[in-house]
């Protein structure tokens, strides 16, 4: 059996406000090329499908005519399961009839571990077992009680998804060993999740969140069972391994999110299950060149001609780091790349960000800065002492996590 895992398309999502639907469109084609010539038997996305929990009805298009498209080939399943950035309600609203398609959708905890369990047939015959863990929202795995400390929280919280896992593995553990007794021989258990492991990497601006209360419940390796024969994850979107377990796996996401991604080989990745498992990255293809320049005016200059002589169509972004003020860095170019095909599509000047915070200037914008980069600067401006302010900070990670899970499709 081949399993292919993805995960982290966030289809919808824009580049300081450029429409990326060709890209995605493009990917999508990809990775029902890719099914085919492969002849991958199950399709994971391990959450963040879509990158907002009310997608544009363009990125609704994409999504449901690509499951349609998978399911014309000889992809028997395709698993999914919902993400940070998904709205449960809006991916399990159509979930009966995704399954028509042999599409399996769980975009939120279920009420019971087995309900998360799936057995995988080819020819009606059960050959493997999934674990369809989606992303567990904070108020799925913990009660919170006054007074909590911020260990407390995590401790909780760590527990919460341990136990989780080890409920749903216990199902498919107790399946596993029917089917082994009934002559089918062991089959391999897959588990998904939508989480942040313990030394996960990030890069700048790649839209990863944190999931908890500040940066809690950063799971080690050891919460998952070692009945796991291979655990497909989603949301950090560098492909790793998880403590070095090669079969403990994020594919990453399958397009760069933001410039910090663009130097990355994107990769999803080919499991297959015969009498030894496996694993083998397949590239991505790059869809949409993005460019990062830095440097003084001559050196960004030299390197815009430079692409305009290659005839580049990137995207760029252009940070001007020198000392000496430059006015109309714009316009100045602008002018280089006007007869090309190539589009800015942000201009950072260092001197300006590295003005201090009570500084106006109408070259920053709410790009620069995080939803913790502005309350520390309300706390700032209203000289709120220190000694204060961890409990407002703990006040606001609970205010901003509250308002990123709220459902609006759920009534």
């Amino acid at each position: 059996m081949k399993v292919l895992h993805t995960s982290d398309w966030h289809l919808g999502r824009s580049l300081y406000g450029r429409k990326r639907y060709d890209e995605f469109i493009s990917f999508l084609d990809w990775l029902v090329d890719i099914i085919a010539a492969e002849k991958v038997d199950v399709l994971l996305v391990a959450g963040d499908i879509f990158d907002t929990s009310t997608p544009s009805n363009r990125a609704q298009q994409m999504y449901y005519r690509f499951l349609c498209r998978v399911s014309a080939t000889c992809c028997s399943h395709v698993i999914i399961i919902g993400g940070n950035h998904d709205s449960p309600s809006f991916l399990n609203a159509p979930r009966d009839l995704l399954l028509a398609l042999n599409v399996h959708v769980v975009g939120s905890m279920m009420a019971q571990p087995e309900d998360e369990v799936i057995v995988l047939r080819k020819d009606d015959i059960p050959k493997a077992i999934v674990c369809a863990v989606p992303y567990l929202r904070d108020k799925d795995i913990r009660t919170a009680e006054p007074g909590e400390t911020f260990e407390q929280k995590h401790e909780k919280l760590i527990d919460g998804l341990r136990e989780h896992y080890h409920a749903v593995c216990a199902q498919a553990e107790t399946l596993q060993q029917q089917y082994r007794e009934s002559g089918l021989g062991t089959l391999p258990i897959i588990a998904m999740g939508h989480l942040f492991t313990a030394g996960g990497k990030t890069v700048e601006g790649d839209g990863v969140r944190e999931l908890y209360v500040g940066s809690l419940a950063h799971v080690d390796s050891k919460a998952f069972p070692s009945s796991i024969d291979y655990l497909a994850l989603g949301h950090l979107h560098v492909h790793q391994q998880v403590g070095g377990n090669p079969s403990l796996r994020y594919c990453g996401s399958p397009l760069p999110m933001g410039f910090g991604e663009a130097l990355q080989q994107k990769k999803v990745l080919l499991v297959e299950f015969n009498e030894e498992k496996h694993i083998r990255e397949i590239p991505v293809p790059c869809f949409q060149q993005l460019v990062r320049i830095s440097g003084s005016l001559e050196n960004i200059l030299r390197s815009l001609e430079t692409l305009t002589e290659e005839e580049s169509s990137a995207w760029l972004e252009i940070e001007y780091t020198a000392a000496e003020h430059q006015g109309n860095l714009r316009e100045h170019f602008e002018e280089i790349i006007d007869s090309s095909n190539m589009e800015i599509l942000r201009i950072k000047n260092r001197q300006v960000m590295d003005r201090v915070m009570q500084s106006r200037s109408d070259e920053e914008t709410l790009d620069d800065l995080d939803v913790m980069e502005v309350f520390n600067r309300c706390l700032d401006a209203f000289e709120v002492p220190r000694e204060d302010r961890q409990n407002l900070l703990t006040i606001y990670h609970d205010v901003v996590k509250e308002i990123q899970e709220s459902d609006d499709y759920a009534q």
